[in-house]
């Protein structure tokens, strides 16, 4: 007998999916019943910090739209259409459907970010450049892991004596990634910190 037919299946399955991902690697989208707007949202953020941390991967719930008109359900569909833009913009590296109402995402390395989307034809908002002094807010200890990764960025495209104003440009461009995912809270800092020496970690490893 499948865990379909099988009465107690929901439950095992919840089981098993509570062991694998546990509360802090998965979104209950179906939970907090959002607005399809909201959803997509949430979930952006929520897979961009999670590639901050170094998670490998995560549950999103969305549920099937059992209770819906028509058996739709607005926020799969929002997820549906989010998954394959992320990963044409180095969020996430693969996606799939673990459920009829859930998806299980794997998160790309960090140092993705820095590279071009997979697809051209993915129209990736413009980055706001940050000048130069808008990052001597940033903690002594920060600015240098920045400017060793964006050393490093530059050295894997070959350019093995980059200028001061080129290593600026680039720890502009990957503070402004790095940005997108960091939380609104007094940890922001620590958690850019993190990002920063893990994608600089990949760079020594790849």
């Amino acid at each position: 007998m499948s865990n379909d037919d099988n009465p107690r299946g929901p439950a095992l399955n919840r089981a098993f999916d509570e062991i694998r991902f546990g509360g802090s690697r998965t979104l209950n989208l179906r939970a907090l019943q959002p607005t399809a707007m909201q959803a997509s949202a949430m979930a952006e953020q929520w897979m961009r910090a999670k590639q901050m941390e170094g998670v490998d991967e995560g549950l999103i719930i969305t549920g099937r739209g059992n209770q819906s008109v028509d058996g739709y359900s607005p926020v799969r569909e929002s997820i549906v259409k989010l998954l394959p833009s992320l990963r044409r913009r180095n969020v996430i590296a693969t996606f799939a459907e673990h459920t009829p109402g859930s998806f299980v995402v794997t998160f790309a390395a960090v140092r993705a970010l820095f590279e071009a989307p997979k697809r051209r034809r993915e129209v990736t908002p413009p980055v706001a450049k940050a000048a130069p002094t808008a990052l001597a807010a940033l903690e002594p200890e920060t600015q240098l892991i920045m400017r060793e990764l964006a050393a490093a960025m530059l050295a894997s495209l070959g350019v093995m004596a980059p200028t001061t104003a080129m290593v600026e440009d680039e720890m502009c461009r990957q503070f402004a990634q790095l940005s997108v995912g960091l939380p609104a809270t007094d940890e922001r800092e620590a958690v850019l910190q993190q990002a920063a020496l893990r994608a600089l970690e990949e760079f020594e490893v790849g």
